[in-house]
C-alpha cells in the first residue's frame, strides 16, 4: 500500500483536528453531507476498475452482488443517484400514460424534479402521508382508477422508508403487498435510508425489501459513501432497468472507485446507525428543554429532529449558528440530521449553544 496514498487520505479526512485549534463545524443539514473517512478513500484509490457499460468493472459488479445479496434479490445496479434510481424503476414499470400512487410530499414525487412527468409521461397520483409515515391503503385503493381509457392507467404503488426520518411499522410493507396484488399493481420502495429503518425496527433489510418489486438505496446518506445509489429487484427488470439507465446517462465508466466506496459503506457503517439515531434523540431531549422551541420527535424517528423556531429568531438563526460554527437552514421549522460525522460532544455542544443562544 502506498504509504502517499495513505498520508493523502488521512490528511482529507481531519480536517478538523483538534490539535490545528481550528473550531469544527457541525453540520446538521443533512445526512448527505458526510464526507468519506480516511479508509474509505484508501479502498477507492485501490479498487479494481473496468468499464462498467460493458459490465467490465470488478468494483461495481460486487458492488451489485453485495446489495443484492443482502436485499435478497437476484440482481442490482448501480447508479449515480437516488434521483436517477427511483427514476430508472419508475420507467421500467411505468409506460407513458401510465400511473403510479405516491405521498404528497414523497422524494420521488416533490424532490426529484418532476422526472417521472416530465421524462415518462408518467402520472402522479398524490394523496398525504399519515403521521407514522405511511399512506392509508384503503385511501390508496380509492384512487385506483377504474379500467377505462378516460382514465391513465394505474400501475405502480410508490413508498417510502424512512419517511421524514420515520421508519414504518414492519407489517405495513407486507400489507401494501396484500393490496398491490388485489388490484394488479407494482410496489417499489424509495428506500434511501431503509438502512436506518431495519436498525430503528431491528429487522434484516430483507425483511422489508422482500415485500417490494423494486427498492432503492442510497449509499451516500448515512452510509458515508461520496455518490451512488443502488437499485435492487429482479434479474429481468434489472436487465430493462440497464437500459433505461443508458438513456438517462448514468452508464459510468470506471465507476468503481465510487462502487468500493458503496461497498465498503454497506460492509462497515450499516450497524453504526445506531449511534445516529441515539444522538438524534439526545438532541430532541435537550432542545425540548428549551422553553422557545416546540421539538416535533417521534417513538420511530430515526436520524432526524424537527424543530420549530419562533420570531424573529427564525430568520437569522442560520447566520447567528454558522458564526458558532453550527451549520443548519433557517426557517420556522427546521430538520436537524444526525449522522457519521457527528458524535455525541458535538450534539451537546449544540444544545449548549442553542440553550444559550434562546435564554
Amino acid at each position: 500500500m502506498d504509504r502517499g496514498i495513505i498520508n493523502c487520505a488521512y490528511a482529507r479526512g481531519c480536517e478538523n483536528d483538534p490539535m490545528s485549534g481550528e473550531m469544527k463545524t457541525i453540520d446538521l443539514r443533512s445526512d448527505t453531507v458526510t464526507r468519506p473517512s480516511p479508509v474509505m478513500r484508501i479502498v477507492m484509490a485501490e479498487a479494481e476498475v473496468g468499464d462498467d457499460v460493458y459490465g467490465d468493472d470488478p468494483a461495481v459488479n460486487g458492488l451489485e452482488e453485495l446489495a443484492a445479496g443482502m436485499l435478497g434479490t437476484e440482481a442490482a445496479l448501480f447508479a449515480p443517484s437516488g434521483t436517477q434510481t427511483n427514476l430508472i424503476a419508475l420507467l421500467t414499470h411505468c409506460g407513458r400514460g401510465d400511473e403510479y400512487i405516491v405521498g404528497q410530499k414523497a422524494h420521488t414525487y416533490m424532490s426529484e424534479g418532476g422526472g417521472a412527468a416530465v421524462l415518462g409521461s408518467i402520472q402522479p397520483q398524490p394523496i398525504e402521508f399519515e403521521p407514522d409515515g405511511t399512506l392509508d391503503l384503503e385511501r390508496v385503493a380509492e384512487v385506483i382508477k377504474p379500467d377505462n381509457f378516460h382514465y391513465a392507467r394505474t400501475r405502480l404503488l410508490c413508498l417510502e422508508n424512512t419517511r421524514a426520518g420515520i421508519a414504518l411499522p414492519v407489517e405495513y410493507h407486507a400489507q401494501a403487498r396484500t393490496l398491490a396484488l388485489e388490484h394488479g399493481l407494482k410496489l417499489h420502495l424509495d428506500g434511501a435510508r431503509i438502512f436506518n429503518a431495519c436498525i430503528k425496527r431491528n429487522v434484516p433489510v430483507a425483511e422489508i425489501a422482500r415485500n417490494f418489486d423494486s427498492t432503492s438505496i442510497c449509499l451516500s446518506k448515512g452510509l458515508g459513501s461520496p455518490a451512488g445509489s443502488v437499485l435492487c429487484s429482479s434479474r429481468s427488470f434489472i436487465r430493462e432497468a440497464r437500459r433505461w439507465r443508458k438513456v438517462l446517462g448514468g452508464g459510468m465508466r470506471q465507476a468503481g472507485v465510487l462502487a468500493a466506496a458503496g461497498s465498503y459503506a454497506l460492509e462497515n457503517n450499516v450497524t453504526r446507525l445506531g449511534e445516529d439515531h441515539a444522538n438524534a434523540a439526545l438532541l430532541a431531549s435537550g432542545l425540548d428543554e428549551i422553553d422557545a422551541l416546540t421539538v416535533d420527535y417521534a417513538d420511530a424517528q430515526t436520524n432526524m429532529v424537527f424543530v420549530r423556531i419562533p420570531d424573529p429568531f427564525s430568520t437569522r438563526i442560520e447566520e447567528d449558528m454558522k458564526a458558532q460554527g453550527i451549520i443548519l437552514r433557517g426557517g420556522r421549522n427546521i430538520r436537524l440530521v444526525t449522522h457519521l460525522d457527528v458524535n455525541t460532544d458535538d450534539i451537546r455542544n449544540v444544545i449548549s449553544i442553542l440553550r444559550h443562544y434562546f435564554s
